[in-house]
C-alpha cells in the first residue's frame, strides 16, 4: 500500500517565473515612455530628483532657439507677459537642448529671476 504525500508546501517556482516575465515586460515598455513634451537632446547629470510632475509648467528651449510653454510655441517678446500669468507656487521645469544657444537659456533665467520665480527645476538626463 502506497502512502499519499500530504500537501504541506507550495511550489513557488511557477509564481517566480510569472513575476520575472512581468518584470521584463514592465521594464521594456517603460523605456518607451517619453520624459518631455518637446523632442530635445537633454544634457546629462549624475544626480536624480523625482517630483510630482502633474502641475508644473514645462518651458522648453529647442536647438533652434524656439521657446515653448508646455506644447505652445511662444515668441521671445511674449515670454515675460505669459510667465507673469503663472502662479509662483507651482513649479517650473526648464528643458533646454544641450546644443541650444546659451544666451536663450540665460534670457529665460533672467526673466525668472527678475520676477522672483524660485520654484525652478532644470531637467537633465541621468547618466
Amino acid at each position: 500500500m502506497r502512502q499519499r504525500k500530504k500537501f504541506d508546501d507550495i511550489n513557488v517556482v511557477p509564481f517566480i517565473d510569472i513575476m520575472l516575465v512581468l518584470l521584463v515586460i514592465v521594464l521594456t515598455t517603460a523605456s518607451f515612455i517619453q520624459t518631455g513634451l518637446i523632442k530635445l537632446d537633454l544634457p546629462t547629470s549624475s544626480s536624480e530628483v523625482k517630483e510630482d510632475l502633474k502641475k508644473e509648467l514645462k518651458i522648453s528651449i529647442k536647438k533652434s532657439g524656439d521657446i515653448f510653454f508646455d506644447k505652445e510655441k511662444i515668441n521671445k517678446d511674449e515670454v515675460e507677459k505669459r510667465l507673469l500669468t503663472h502662479d509662483k507656487k507651482i513649479p517650473i521645469h526648464l528643458y533646454c537642448d544641450k546644443e541650444a544657444q546659451f544666451d536663450k537659456f540665460v534670457f529665460l533665467l533672467d526673466i525668472l529671476k527678475k520676477n522672483r520665480y524660485e520654484n525652478l527645476g532644470i531637467v537633465t538626463k541621468n547618466e
